[in-house]
């Protein structure tokens, strides 16, 4: 039996990152997947990132990840999301050559010291005394190892629907997971079903592109990374807007008696934000048209994704409502759309490290926790790997929590409430969105990622000069006064800004929000030679310092609730407000704290607050 510290199973966006961070951090882990030379490919959509996607693709780049680096590299168009409204909405985008992304990162898995990488098939998972040891895989291996991590995707008992044909399969052409499925149901997990689904890819020489909207990318586009090395100017490519129509709707309204949506024929939950064009119609029958983002795949251009054109429709239907959008005419389907459902266990089964709580030393990652997205999926590999070699180190775990990091937030969701439905990250889930921006990323994370390893000295030193001159310069900004002399008010009219009649900080003047990075460096002479990234910084922080600063004061009274005592004697069952549910959960773990009550699954914010409350008036 050959042994490992870690066995990641699957080769996708969660299982590579749950393996190359903890190789770098000196542990010996095998990589198990179906295809090797499918390592990392993007089965849906040519695109990485998005509105609060963004967000957590700039974390793992923090914490020593590999998806913004492999995006930089293989991006051909970046645009900033939201760019006209407040920072802490905004989200970067990129679409992806995603053959080139594929290639990054079967070439970085591949030359990753500690990580060996073996195509099986994992059919079953070892345990011992409630204690994994490993893995069994279709070729009778078996290997060991002190934790096993899976990033199944949609392979768990995969089935594809295009129309009435149902296809076994993890994605098309490939085989799914069907006995690992048996084994996990053996251990005790009770799985669920999923749903997600795809659209049809069009060969470029049959689109006309000019009965369409172009959409370049952003004139200054900024990379992913802050690992990237500057100028960044990468090569960007275009892409189109059309309509569907009344025509199309028609068309699919028309056979709706054929979509195994409505049919029974798919028994899984869909994605509610990511819905089929078909999902669409049957929920907003009054809605004339749905955008359709025309978006090349590669570099090349051959092939055009149809972003919001996902279904699952026939063949005969995809064909004609395609051709009856503008454009699309007599586009050549090269790739027939279709929908996968898939295993899925509820996250409540798992710890805020992504451990089951059933079994020590198994982790799970990705769409098997029911959430869809390259960027979740990301997200929660990172985690697992950390976690799972922090274990193994007997080192406590990376816990990150709600004020820290879009991934606090999306493994708390998860691991508290559990999900029904493809779970998606949102800016609108974060409590603390102003000061979890995507700009100031490597400021909240990067310390873990150089602890970890996952960042090196260089990096970090970076980092650490960023984030002093955003200290230093704020400070000035706050402690320099300026007056409303004549030099000063002629200054601001040269600036188009409005004189000032009050002396006043400085740092009100920035905070205008008719101020800019260049009016910063023109009114400020100390400012003139500072890093636009620095200028940046400043102006956010000095336009919100108020805000800002009152988010902190909420998170720093958070803090100081949790780490209040729950007297060993207290009554949970008389509290109003508290449901049957929570009452008995809280009397069968007998929490010390507020904040080991916040780590018991389904034990709402609500229910914390309501518990506070009555902890004080039992103290009078």
């Amino acid at each position: 039996m050959k042994e490992f510290d870690i066995i990641v199973v699957g080769g996708g966006h969660a299982g590579i990152e749950a393996s190359i961070l903890p190789a770098k951090m000196g542990k010996k882990v095998l990589l198990l997947t179906m295809l090797v030379e499918q390592v990392g490919a993007a089965s849906c959509n040519p695109a990485i990132g998005g509105l609060a996607k963004g967000h957590l693709v700039k974390e793992i780049d923090a914490l020593g990840g590999e998806m913004a680096l492999a995006t930089d590299n293989a991006g051909i168009q970046f645009r900033t999301l939201n760019e006209n409204r407040g920072p802490a909405v905004r989200g970067s985008r990129a679409q992806i050559d995603m053959d080139r992304y594929r290639i990054y990162m079967h070439t970085k898995v591949l030359n990753t010291p500690n990580l060996t990488v073996a195509q099986e098939i994992v059919d079953e998972i070892l345990v011992k005394n409630g204690k994994v040891y490993g893995v069994k895989t279709n070729l009778l291996n078996e290997y060991k190892a002190k934790a096993v991590i899976l990033t199944t995707g949609t392979f768990l008992r995969g089935i594809m629907h295009f129309g009435p044909v149902k296809i076994e399969g993890g994605r098309f052409h490939e085989l799914p997971a069907k006995k690992l499925s048996k084994s996990l149901e053996n251990l005790g997990f009770k799985l669920e079903r999923l749903k997600t689904g795809t659209t049809a890819r069009i060969d470029a020489r049959s689109i006309d592109f000019g009965k369409m909207q172009i959409q370049p990318g952003d004139e200054n586009p900024k990379p992913f990374s802050f690992r990237t090395k500057k100028p960044f100017n990468p090569e960007q490519l275009p892409c189109y807007i059309t309509y569907t129509n009344e025509q199309t709707h028609d068309i699919i309204r028309s056979n709706f008696h054929r979509a195994p949506l409505f049919t029974g024929q798919i028994e899984g939950i869909g994605p509610r934000y990511c819905p089929s064009i078909e999902d669409k119609l049957n929920k907003f029958p009054d809605k004339e048209r749905h955008h359709v983002f025309v978006e090349p795949q590669t570099k090349e251009a051959t092939e055009y994704y149809l972003n919001g054109l996902s279904t699952s429709l026939p063949m005969d239907v995809q064909e004609d409502f395609i051709h009856s959008i503008p454009g699309l005419e007599n586009a050549k389907i090269v790739r027939f759309g279709y929908a996968i459902e898939y295993d899925f266990i509820q996250p409540t089964n798992l710890k805020h490290t992504l451990e089951t709580k059933a079994i020590e030393g198994l982790y799970f990652a990705g769409q098997i926790n029911g959430t869809t997205g390259y960027e979740e999926a990301a997200a929660q590999g990172i985690m697992a790997g950390i976690n799972a070699a922090l274990k193994i180190d007997e080192k406590e775990p990376l816990i990150l929590r709600r004020d820290e990091a879009y991934i606090g937030v999306l493994i708390d969701d998860l691991v508290t409430k559990g999900t029904n439905e493809p779970y998606r990250m949102f800016t609108s889930r974060s409590e603390y969105r102003l000061l979890l921006r995507e700009d100031n990323a490597i400021l909240r994370l990067g310390e873990y990622g150089y602890k970890l390893g996952g960042i090196d000295e260089e990096t970090y030193r970076r980092i650490q000069e960023f984030k002093e001159k955003i200290e230093t310069k704020m400070e000035f900004l706050n402690t320099t006064f300026v007056t409303p002399n004549k030099e000063v008010n002629k200054k601001l009219q040269e600036l188009g800004e409005e004189k000032i009649q009050n002396k006043m900080e400085l740092r009100k003047i920035v905070a205008r929000h008719t101020f800019n990075k260049e009016k910063l460096k023109r009114f400020v002479e100390e400012f003139k030679d500072i890093d636009d990234e620095v200028l940046e910084q400043l102006i956010i922080e000095s336009r919100y310092h108020h805000y800002i600063q009152r988010q902190k004061a909420q998170i720093d009274r958070m803090k100081e609730m949790l780490s209040i005592k729950i007297p060993e004697d207290f009554v949970f069952d008389d509290i109003p407000g508290l449901s049957r549910e929570i009452v008995e959960k809280l009397n069968k773990f007998r929490p010390p704290t507020l904040f080991a009550a916040s780590e018991i699954s389904g034990v709402t914010p609500a229910a914390i607050d309501i518990l506070h409350l009555y902890i004080r008036i039992r103290k009078g």
